[in-house]
């Protein structure tokens, strides 16, 4: 019998695609518990005021950020020649940090985790399945309003 190609079982397992979930979060997100994530690299110095104008942002729009997270890329020797690349292609960031994230979503009970790097709808599910929660960009969060 015929065995169907992997990429098609991978099609028909996929959860809905990622403008549902991003619609379910738009109507929560006003008093929303949320965990901002930042990626940025060793070069980008002024990070904590990204961090701060984004938890402004999402303020305004009627979250409260409990807990903020920054990966930093290429502050050891080894990571300067890779600082434009995401550490995973699936995560973004490491698996160590992934596991940071989700432990940190668990302790303050967040509604969301809010990337400020723009995530692409394959590593959107990828985080939504790991951390338990809609993970968005923050890009998502302030078009939608």
């Amino acid at each position: 019998m015929h065995q169907p190609r992997r990429r098609d079982r991978c099609l028909a397992r996929r959860a809905p695609s990622g403008p549902a979930q991003r619609e379910a979060f738009r109507l929560t997100a006003v008093g929303a518990d949320v965990v901002l994530v930042g990626y940025f690299s060793a070069k980008q110095k002024d990070f904590d005021a990204l961090m701060a104008s984004a938890a402004t942002e999402l303020a305004a729009h009627g979250a409260r950020v409990v807990v903020q997270i920054v990966q930093r890329r290429g502050v050891s020797d080894g990571g300067v020649q890779k600082m434009g690349l995401p550490y995973s292609s699936r995560t973004l960031l490491s698996y160590g940090k992934v596991r940071e994230v989700a432990q940190a979503c668990d302790q303050v009970k967040a509604d969301a985790v809010i990337f400020l790097a723009t995530l692409t709808e394959r590593q959107q599910r990828t985080l939504t399945d790991l951390l338990g929660r809609p993970a968005l960009s923050l890009a998502d969060i302030l078009s939608a309003c």
